[in-house]
């Protein structure tokens, strides 16, 4: 099996952060569950906004995708709001009542966006990213964190 390329790697980070939030939505039906793959799933799902709009975004809308990325970056900031609450929900460890809403909301925005990225902008990465950033996304993509403080682009002040 070869290499794994940038936009198979990204591809793959969309449904390992989606089975997370399946894994803990099938859990929720079953009374209190545990937060954990919740909570990774929410932590992966910011890292990779991350990743995509300071690594991947810049050159892409240098090579004329520049109302595709408009697009992901406005569904970035919507799901990143319901990030922001579903954080405040599980901060003491408890469920509140509104994570089901929440969660189905997210699902919802990952459904409409996810495929999107796969078929508009992640098949370009093997053209517009040189090899130096195709390695550094692919380190970032196995190690790499999101920096303190950051917040999406369509929420920044």
């Amino acid at each position: 099996m070869g290499i794994e390329t940038v936009a198979e790697a990204l591809e793959r980070e969309h449904h390992e952060i989606d089975g997370g939030i399946e894994t803990f939505s099938a859990a929720l039906t079953g009374g209190a569950p545990d937060p954990g793959p919740l909570t990774r799933a929410t932590a992966a799902l910011r890292r990779h906004i991350y990743l995509e709009e300071e690594f991947l975004f810049p050159p892409l809308r240098a090579a004329g995708l520049v109302m595709p990325v408009f697009v992901m970056v406005r569904e970035h900031g919507e799901m990143w709001k319901i990030l922001d609450a579903l954080d405040d929900e599980l901060r003491d460890g408890a469920v509140g009542a509104s994570v089901p809403g929440l969660l189905r909301d997210l699902q919802e925005q990952l459904a409409a966006h996810n495929p999107k990225e796969e078929q508009i902008l992640y098949p370009q990465t093997e053209q517009v990213l040189s090899p130096a950033a195709k390695g550094e996304l692919r380190e970032l993509l196995e190690a790499g964190r999101t920096p303190a403080g950051w917040v999406c682009e369509a929420l920044r002040s």
